[in-house]
């Protein structure tokens, strides 16, 4: 998901987005932008009557909008708006808000992750020149919560010229595709630990 500053706190509008098709439908319009709900339920596979309920439903909570007609006009056409999903766990937050948002972040991160696992499957079929760029990478950091913040905003500013809500494929360079940069920057939480295994290793208790 995008940072944005304010990030959500209407539990019913991240309820309302944190299903599967409908996360599939909001990428669809800010990589390729306007479409069709029957455009949309071909990449969501859903049926174009279900994509037209889901449509209504993320433009009620702002997601997506009206677009400009194309053609003759007579089919509906649908574009994300220019509001940005951020969502950040707040020491305030009220128990239905904390739950929404754990609900969404949950389901962004399913959605992630099968798009990491769509690349693993098709990397051999790629070209040289993007697997020798591809990188599947985890690091781990030592610093406080002030390089923290400072680590996001330098990472925002790095990502912010190539994202493809705001680049045009017109203004790309050739060859330019979408690819997905996924970032997450948390501190670790306690990892429980197991204790030692038993020294029998399994072995039969009437050895």
């Amino acid at each position: 998901m995008e940072q944005d500053r304010d990030g959500l706190s209407d539990p019913k509008a991240m309820r309302a987005l944190a299903h599967p098709a409908r996360l599939a439908i909001l990428n669809r319009l800010g990589v390729d932008g306007s479409a069709t709900a029957t455009e949309v339920a071909e990449i969501a596979g859903i049926t174009p009557s279900a994509a037209s309920y889901h449509l209504r439903m993320l433009a009620k909570y702002g997601f997506v909008e009206d677009a400009p007609p194309r053609g003759d006009g007579r089919e509906r056409l649908w574009r994300a708006t220019a509001k940005r999903v951020a969502i950040g766990v707040a020491p305030g937050d009220q128990p239905d808000v904390r739950e929404a948002k754990n609900l969404l972040i949950r389901a962004v991160r399913r959605d992630a992750d099968s798009e990491v696992e769509r690349a693993l499957a098709a990397a051999a079929q790629e070209p040289d020149e993007w697997r020798d760029v591809t990188r599947f990478d985890r690091t781990l950091l030592r610093l406080n919560a002030t390089e923290m913040a400072r680590l996001s905003e330098e990472i925002e500013k790095l990502l912010a010229p190539y994202r493809a809500r705001y680049r045009r494929q017109e203004d790309a360079p050739p060859g330019a595709r979408v690819a997905e940069a996924q970032v997450n920057l948390f501190p670790h939480a306690k990892r429980p630990v197991p204790g030692l295994p038993s020294e029998d290793h399994g072995a039969s208790s009437d050895a």
